[in-house]
């Protein structure tokens, strides 16, 4: 099953770096969040993905050019017609497709803009700014089970700002940390879909998550597969930053990867 990966945005929460790199190369431990995507899927045994590059997508083409190179002891003999030997090989067997899917393209249009390559068969749909440490196989294992067009992984994000209690004279009574309750559950990314999907989307102005999401769930063809452990997006500098101190700290709960 291939994984499609939505790296086309613009990032305009994350401007300190997204103007000068797509946010899906924006790096956690010297590496784009993109890899560490990647690498999950890996860790599952799904390797071949498709890239739908938009903004910037030149920084996303070199960085592939070079990731063999970059990842291999090597040697450059120059007195013998600029011969290369590779010693050895420590990059992850991918298969990685980039298609331009538009500057300006909608996250649903950037799915309808690579239905040739998914074959009419199942495949899965990510972000490229989001990692978890989320089963792969059981979210599939799920979709198989249910019959519908879409399974959507839902998380449920820690509350960003705590809640004040106010009384009726507007004296502040105390300060409470928001749970994971209020804020209820949302959109994580990690989906998988039928080729039933590319019936839903019109074109480049199509959001996917509007209109073929809304249409799919009140048709009853959308699924939550509940994930209760680790979800992050990389929405600010702030969250980068948080990501970035988990992965220093040897502790990152996305890395089920040795």
């Amino acid at each position: 099953m291939k994984v499609v990966i939505l790296a086309g945005g613009l990032g305009t929460r994350i401007s300190e770096e997204s103007h000068l790199i797509p946010k899906p190369m924006i790096e956690i431990g010297h590496k784009p969040i993109l890899w560490h995507i990647m690498k999950l899927y890996s860790y599952y045994g799904f390797n071949e993905f498709i890239i739908c590059c938009g903004y910037k997508q030149h920084v996303i083409k070199q960085w592939f050019t070079n990731y063999y190179l970059y990842n291999s002891d090597v040697t450059f003999d120059f007195s013998c017609n600029n011969k290369m030997t590779i010693h050895n090989n420590v990059s992850e067997p991918w298969k990685v497709t980039l298609i331009d899917t538009g500057f300006y393209t909608m996250t649903g249009g950037r799915i309808k803009r690579i239905q040739n390559y998914v074959e009419n068969k199942p495949f899965m749909i990510t972000y490229g700014d989001g990692v978890s440490n989320v089963n792969i196989k059981n979210i599939i294992k799920h979709h198989k089970s249910n019959g519908k067009i879409i399974t959507m992984t839902t998380v449920q994000p820690e509350g960003r700002f705590g809640v004040v209690d106010i009384d009726k004279n507007n004296i502040i009574k105390s300060f409470t940390e928001k749970s994971k309750s209020d804020v209820g559950w949302i959109n994580g990314g990690y989906m998988v879909a039928n080729p039933e999907i590319f019936n839903y989307i019109e074109g480049d102005e199509t959001i996917f998550e509007k209109g073929p999401l809304m249409k799919l769930s009140s048709e009853g063809q959308l699924v939550a597969y509940k994930h209760n452990g680790f979800w992050q997006c990389m929405d600010t500098q702030r969250d980068k930053n948080m990501l970035e101190k988990l992965w220093q700290s040897k502790n990152a709960p996305w890395k089920v990867w040795s």
